[in-house]
C-alpha cells in the first residue's frame, strides 16, 4: 500500500437530523470539505485505502463510517460525544466572539481572539486523534478538517 492510498477520496455528513445553518457555518463546512479532499492523510488500521468517509452523530457518539471506494463497510468507528462537548461549546463561543469582533474590535484584539480560536480548535483535533489512534491514524490538518465537520454536526435545532 502506498502513501497515496491512505487519504480520504470521499466525505459525507450524515445532515438528516441537521437544521439549516448560518451562511457562515455553511462557508466553513464547505472549506473544511474542499481542504479535504485536496490533501489529506488517513489511513484506516488493517484496511488498506483510500477510504470513503460517512460522519454522522447517533445517539450521543459520533459515528465515522469508513468504506471502500466502492462502498463496502470497512469500519464503523463510534466516539462518544460527551468528551468533545465541551471543547466544542467553547470553540462555538470563541468563534461568536470572534465573528463579532471583526465587526467592531481593533485588530489586536481580534488577533487575541483568533489565537484562542486557533487553539481550542488545534485541542479538538488533538482529542479526536487520541481517540482515534487504535483505529485511524490522521495527520494534524486533516484531524482540524474532520473537527470542523464535528461542529458543523453539532449545531440541531
Amino acid at each position: 500500500m502506498s502513501a497515496a492510498d491512505n487519504r480520504l477520496v470521499d466525505v459525507k455528513l450524515d445532515e438528516k437530523s441537521v437544521v439549516r445553518r448560518n451562511q457562515t457555518v455553511e462557508h466553513e463546512r464547505a472549506i473544511a470539505l474542499f481542504d479535504l479532499m485536496e490533501e489529506n492523510s488517513f489511513a484506516l488500521i488493517g484496511h488498506p485505502g483510500p477510504y470513503h468517509l460517512r460522519l454522522g452523530i447517533e445517539d450521543n457518539r459520533l459515528i465515522l463510517d469508513v468504506r471502500s471506494p466502492a462502498e463496502d463497510p470497512l469500519e464503523r468507528v463510534q466516539l462518544p460525544l460527551a468528551g468533545f462537548r465541551s471543547v466544542v461549546r467553547d470553540y462555538f463561543q470563541i468563534c461568536d466572539s470572534y465573528y463579532t469582533a471583526i465587526k467592531t474590535q481593533s485588530l489586536a484584539q481580534i488577533e487575541a481572539i483568533d489565537m484562542g480560536r486557533r487553539g481550542l480548535h488545534n485541542e479538538g483535533s488533538e482529542m479526536l486523534r487520541d481517540r482515534l489512534q487504535d483505529k485511524i491514524t490522521l495527520d494534524h490538518n486533516t484531524a482540524r478538517r474532520l473537527f470542523t465537520l464535528i461542529c458543523v454536526l453539532h449545531i440541531r435545532g
